[in-house]
């Protein structure tokens, strides 16, 4: 089974013959199992020369790079190696048939919201008030087939997003304020985790699209752009409160994170080196964690449920099953 690589530190990376080292800016050397390893996020200013690309490469192995704040800034990406012309095709068609469209963004964005309202009914039943917001997220479902335009399907999710981050405030202690969501940059503790557990997301359902034969360019919820690939932004809609939030729950109720992994200047909000460590252990360990699949039969683990998604997806618009959203059932 291969894992995922993080590099917390600044460094290089040099390949010798068939093996890549890291050698980190204290002079310590690590070598990378490249076999073992299907990507690798560098949390630290990484430089590295042409023949670890190659060998990168030929073991389908893709680098995420993030900036200071743990924001994403960019990937090596090697070249699709399961590509599909029926599938582009296809997916492409989806993209420019409106409502082909329409109906796969209200699927992320029914999927998104059902999964955060799995998350405030599991507080709520542990006493917390939280009634009121999950009205009105059940409120902007309900009125989610009635929107007409991609636009005004976004409008809704926002309503959603707004309500279940104000329901924060009852979730987390007293002394982890949270009043509203700030990005760039984060304005505090959560937001800061936040924002780094969302970029964490992206690049981690960006590694599952480019293990199929999805083309990570063509999105239906959020805009195509040149410079991001926008479908790893709408099965992220999906996943945010599954794997983000729930992880950021764990960390901060259960006081495995403390104030002392942050980092306050200039009006920002960072976590630390050995925050960022903390959080990425955790992080992992969901990823790697397993459950009883009700389609299948048989246990998967957490990140194999966004490359299913990916799965799913492509039997859409192939016309073999219609697209349904993951919603957690446990």
């Amino acid at each position: 089974m291969k894992n995922a690589y993080y590099l917390t530190r600044h460094g290089k990376l040099e390949r010798r013959e068939n093996t890549v080292y890291f050698f980190d800016d204290e002079g310590n050397r690590r070598a990378i199992p490249i076999e073992k390893v299907h990507t690798i996020y560098a949390y630290g200013k990484v430089s590295f020369t042409s023949g670890v690309v190659s060998l990168l490469a030929k073991h389908h192995v893709a680098i995420h790079f993030f900036n200071m704040y743990g924001f994403y800034e960019g990937s090596f990406y090697p070249r699709e190696y399961l590509l599909s012309g029926d599938v582009l095709v296809k997916q492409v068609e989806h993209h420019l048939d409106s409502e082909k469209r329409l109906f796969l963004a209200r699927a992320f964005v029914r999927g998104c919201g059902e999964n955060m309202l799995k998350n405030l009914r599991y507080y709520e039943r542990n006493e917390r008030d939280l009634g009121r917001y999950i009205r009105r997220i059940e409120n902007a479902l309900e009125s989610l087939e009635k929107q007409d335009t991609v636009p005004n399907v976004m409008q809704k999710e926002g309503e959603m997003w707004e309500a279940y981050y104000e329901s924060f405030g009852e979730i987390f202690p007293e002394d982890w304020a949270f009043e509203k969501r700030s990005r760039r940059p984060p304005e505090n503790e959560i937001n800061a985790l936040i924002s780094f557990g969302n970029s964490l997301l992206y690049t981690t359902v960006l590694s599952e699209i480019y293990n199929t034969q999805l083309n990570p360019t063509v999105s239906f919820l959020h805009e195509p752009s040149e410079r991001r690939y926008s479908l790893s932004l709408d099965i992220s809609e999906i996943f945010k409160p599954v794997l983000v939030d729930r992880t950021i729950f764990k960390l901060v109720n259960k006081q495995m994170l403390t104030k002392d992994d942050f980092d306050k200047t200039l009006n920002s909000c960072l976590l630390k080196e050995d925050g960022k460590r903390k959080f990425l252990k955790e992080w992992e360990s969901r990823l790697e964690s397993t459950i009883k699949h009700r389609g299948l039969g048989r246990s998967v683990s957490q990140r194999r449920l966004i490359r299913l998604e990916c799965y799913k997806l492509i039997k859409h618009f192939m016309g073999i099953k219609e697209y349904k959203p993951f919603v957690i059932w446990w």
